[in-house]
C-alpha cells in the first residue's frame, strides 16, 4: 500500500480493462458513500489506450482500422453508453442497404432473408436460395425432425452443426458469417464456449431452426433498451467511431483513475501480508491490493509465471487478421450501393474472407460522392499472409474486388492494419479448463483476477462484460475484507 491508501491495478488498457477500471472506481467510490479512499491504477504497454479499436479521420472519412460494431441486443455495451452519457452517440446501419451477399462459384449470391447466424427462420427464401443445392436443404430440413442429443459435454461447434443442418450449410453459409467474429476452424471451436445458446435451443425445442424461430419472437423485447434512433438496427456503432467510446471512458476517469501508456509490466508475484508485487520491465516494482489482468492469455501466461497453472494459458491459439480499407469515387463503383458486403467461404480460391461496403452500410463512413470498403485477410488454416507486404496484401484484395465487383480503378488511398495474434480460438473443454484455472489463481493468489477476449467472449460487448465482472469481483473481495 502507498501511504496506507489500498491501491488496485489494471494491467491492460483495451476495453477490457478501461471498462474494468471504470466500474470498479464507481463501485468504490459508492461504497460507504464514498468516504473511504482508494487508488485504481491502469497501466497499458502501447502509446494509447482501446487495444484494437482504433478510428481515424481522412479526407472526410471516418475509418475503423479495427472492429467497426457491435450487436444491439447484447446489453453491457449500451449499458455502459448510457452510463458515460453517450447515449445519443450511437448509430444503426444504413436501412437500404440490408442485403448480404455469399461468394459461391466465383459469383455473389444473396443470402436468403430470415437467416440468424446462418441458420434459417424462414424456410421459403431459404427453399429458393442457390447457394445450397436442393440435397443440401432437404438436409437441413431434417433439423426440424431430428431428436435432440441428450449428452451435455461439449463439442465443436462444427460438428454440432454438420449434426443439425449438414455440412453444405455449415461450409457455404455458417462458417463464412462465423468467420468475421472468430476466423477459426469451427471444427476446432468449443461450441459451449462461442455459441452455448444453440445447445439450449436444442435443448428446449428439439430442433436448431424451431429455437432460432422462437427467440427472433423476443427481438422487439431485447431492443426496448435502445435509443430509438437503433431501434431497428442488428448493428450499432458511434457516429464518431467507436474510439469516441475509449475517448469516453478515459475523460471519465482522467482525474480520479492513474492512467500510464508506454509502461510494460514483465511479472506478477504474491507476496506475504496478502500484497502483489507488480513488476515492470524498466525494474520499479510496486505493491498493490488487487490486480485485474486484462491481457491476452498468452502474455497472462508469462505475466503469471510463477503459477505452475499459467502454463495451460500460453497453449491456448490466436490467429491473426488484417484488413485492407479502400476509398473510390462514387463513378467508379459500377453497381448499386444497397448491401452492406459479402462474404467468400474457405474453399471459393480468393484471398480475401469478406468485404464490407462500409460507406453502405454506415452513412456516417464517407464524404458526398466517395465510396469506402474493406476487405477481410486471414483466418485458420490460412496464415501465411504475414509474410507478405502492404503491397502484396493490397494486390491480392485489388485482384478479388475486381474479379467478385468490377472494381478496377485506382483507390484514392489505401488504409492497411494488421491484427497480430489478436483472434482467440476456444477449443472444446475450453470453459472447464478456464475454470480449473481460475480455481487454482485463487488459491495461490485470491486477489489477482484474469478476463478478457481470450476467456469468456470476444467481442466488445462480451469484453466489457467481463471488465465490469471483474470489478465487482475484486470489490466485493475487498470491501468484504
Amino acid at each position: 500500500m502507498s501511504n496506507n491508501v489500498p491501491h488496485y491495478m489494471i494491467i491492460g488498457g483495451g476495453i477490457t480493462g478501461l471498462s474494468a477500471a471504470f466500474y470498479l472506481k464507481k463501485l468504490m467510490t459508492e461504497a460507504d458513500g464514498g468516504g473511504a479512499p482508494f487508488r485504481i491504477s491502469v497501466v497499458e504497454k502501447s502509446p494509447s489506450f482501446g487495444g484494437k479499436i482504433h478510428t481515424i479521420e481522412r479526407d472526410g472519412f471516418v475509418i475503423e482500422k479495427g472492429p467497426d460494431s457491435f450487436l444491439a441486443r447484447k446489453r453491457p455495451i449500451i449499458d455502459l453508453a448510457y452510463d458515460l452519457g453517450m447515449e445519443n452517440e450511437l448509430t444503426g446501419t444504413n436501412p437500404k442497404a440490408k442485403k448480404t451477399y455469399i461468394v459461391r462459384g466465383r459469383k455473389l449470391h444473396r443470402m436468403p432473408p430470415g437467416l440468424v447466424l446462418g441458420i434459417p427462420t424462414q424456410m421459403t427464401p431459404f427453399m429458393k436460395t442457390g447457394l445450397i443445392s436442393p440435397l443440401g436443404k432437404l438436409r437441413a430440413a431434417m433439423d426440424l425432425i431430428k431428436p435432440k442429443r441428450d449428452v451435455t459435454d461439449d463439442e465443436s461447434l462444427g460438428h454440432f452443426l454438420e449434426r443439425r443442418l449438414g455440412k453444405e450449410v455449415l461450409e457455404r453459409i455458417v462458417e463464412p458469417l462465423l468467420a468475421g467474429i472468430y476466423a477459426g476452424d469451427t471444427y476446432k471451436l468449443s461450441l459451449k464456449s462461442t455459441f452455448p445458446q444453440f445447445r439450449a435451443m436444442e435443448q428446449k425445442n428439439r430442433s436448431l431452426i424451431l429455437g432460432m424461430m422462437a427467440s427472433r419472437k423476443n427481438v422487439t423485447e431485447e431492443s426496448a433498451h435502445l435509443p430509438a434512433a437503433v431501434r431497428n438496427s442488428v448493428f450499432v456503432t458511434f457516429k464518431r467511431g467507436l474510439e469516441s467510446l475509449v475517448t469516453g471512458l478515459v475523460d471519465a476517469m482522467r482525474t480520479t483513475v492513474d492512467l500510464r501508456t508506454g509502461v510494460s509490466v514483465v511479472s506478477v508475484c504474491s507476496v506475504d501480508g496478502g500484497q502483489t508485487e507488480v513488476v515492470f520491465e524498466d525494474g520499479q516494482r510496486e505493491l498493490v491490493d488487487g490486480v485485474i489482468l486484462t491481457t491476452p492469455t498468452y502474455q497472462v501466461a508469462k505475466l503469471l509465471s510463477e503459477l505452475p497453472a499459467a502454463s495451460k494459458l500460453a497453449k491456448i491459439d490466436y490467429i491473426s487478421v488484417a484488413n485492407v480499407i479502400m476509398a473510390f469515387d462514387r463513378k467508379d463503383i459500377p453497381f448499386e450501393l444497397d448491401a452492406s458486403g459479402f462474404l467468400v467461404p474457405k474453399h471459393e480460391g480468393y484471398t480475401i474472407t469478406a468485404c464490407t461496403l462500409t460507406s453502405a452500410k454506415w452513412l456516417h463512413a464517407a464524404p458526398e460522392g466517395k465510396v469506402l470498403l474493406r476487405c477481410y485477410i486471414g483466418r485458420s488454416g490460412e496464415q501465411e499472409w504475414p509474410a507478405w507486404s502492404d503491397e502484396q496484401l493490397i494486390s491480392k484484395a485489388r485482384h478479388d474486388i475486381a474479379d467478385l465487383l468490377d472494381i478496377t480503378a485506382e483507390p484514392g488511398f489505401v488504409e492497411v492494419t494488421r491484427l497480430m495474434h489478436s483472434m482467440p480460438q476456444y477449443p472444446v473443454g475450453h470453459l472447464e479448463a478456464i475454470a480449473n484455472f481460475k480455481k487454482e489463481l485463487t488459491a495461490a493468489m485470491p486477489r489477482v483476477l484474469v478476463t478478457g477476449a481470450g476467456f469468456h467472449g470476444v467481442g466488445l460487448p462480451d469484453c466489457i462484460r467481463q471488465g465490469k465482472e471483474a470489478a465487482n469481483q475484486l470489490a466485493d473481495l475487498v470491501l468484504t475484507r
